[in-house]
């Protein structure tokens, strides 16, 4: 097995799972590591909520063992807000500090963070700067291969935020024009890694062991981190794992899918800031929908997983689906 290094933290070098607001909250990064991601790194947690206190954004920065190594990943376009945001973030004791520099949402970018940073190289060096002052462990940037296909400018900038102190770099195949549409460019990819000393990550359209593969092989990239393709499929975790540790990979069954599902379902039930059950279920939902995707009948169980409101509930779905396709 292979690992890759960034500052002290020592990684497989098989597939991360990257931050997902919405989506990849601590059961899912739970599930994710014990099915084989080697890396994980928390949802976007805002640095003025975090410097004022704001209940909500520090329960993201929980890190429980079961997830490391993991990172805790700031946005903000202050570097006396990111600076300090990083002081409270090393409370948590992460190993890890991400900066959000590829987020291409509006409400993100309108406020001059995430993916607007690459419009201002200079700040976001700046910031780069800011954070490593005062982090006590290794600092990294996600970004994108620049703001719109007129202004593509990934190499200058992971350039810069090498030059201002960053461990690693995770550069996303697309530009914030693109959003999550079209085909990552995995070309750009290699010019960043071939640009910098550090380690560079490779994030876009990884949905398979063959497309991590190839991520590794056309890129040269230091690690792969694998984001959408996971929803429903923490077993491509495993499939990637398997390969380079070459042991026997077993894909799931339709039953050990379902297993999963309620499992992962527990697992958010578990967490201590989905305080009741229906506030959990609702977060579940969603889950219990990609678990099925692409399964018979799939698209007519869709409206059942969108009601559900216990975890009996989810038990019977699971029952129902299995029966539908032991009946096909």
């Amino acid at each position: 097995m292979e690992y890759v290094k960034i500052g002290n933290v020592k990684i497989k070098k098989t597939a991360a799972l990257a931050p997902m607001a919405s989506v990849a909250d601590r059961a899912y990064r739970i599930l994710c590591s014990e099915y084989g991601a080697c890396y994980t790194v928390s949802e976007l947690v805002s640095a003025k909520g975090l410097c004022y206190s704001d209940k909500k954004t520090a329960e993201l920065c929980t890190v429980t063992e079961k997830e490391r190594p993991m990172a805790i990943q700031i946005f903000g376009d202050d570097p006396e807000f990111m600076k300090s945001a990083a002081e409270i973030c090393m409370k948590y004791s992460p190993d890890i500090i991400d900066i959000n520099m590829g987020c291409p949402v509006p409400k993100v970018v309108n406020n001059n963070s995430g993916c607007a940073l690459m419009k201002d190289s200079q700040r976001a060096a700046e910031i780069v700067r800011a954070v490593k002052s005062v982090s006590g462990v290794p600092v990294t940037v996600k970004f994108r291969k620049g703001w719109s296909s007129n202004s593509v400018n990934a190499v200058e900038f992971a350039e810069m935020l090498e030059n201002a102190g960053a461990d690693a770099l995770t550069i996303h195949g697309r530009t914030k024009d693109q959003m999550y549409s079209g085909k990552a460019d995995r070309n750009i990819i290699k010019m960043v890694k071939q640009a910098v000393k550090i380690p560079v990550i490779g994030n876009g359209d990884i949905d398979s062991l063959e497309s991590c593969l190839d991520m590794y092989n056309s890129t040269g990239c230091d690690l792969a981190m694998i984001g959408r393709a996971s929803y429903g499929n923490p077993f491509i975790f495993r499939e990637i794992e398997c390969y380079f540790e070459n042991t026997e990979y077993i894909p799931p069954d339709i039953e050990k899918r379902m297993e999963i599902m309620l499992y992962h379902i527990k697992l958010i039930l578990q967490q201590p800031e989905k305080n009741n059950e229906q506030r959990a279920m609702k977060e579940a939902r969603k889950h219990a929908s990609w678990y099925m995707k692409g399964l018979y009948g799939a698209a007519a169980f869709r409206a059942k997983c969108y009601s559900l409101e216990t975890y009996a509930d989810a038990q019977r779905l699971a029952e129902e689906f299995l029966q539908l396709q032991q009946n096909k």
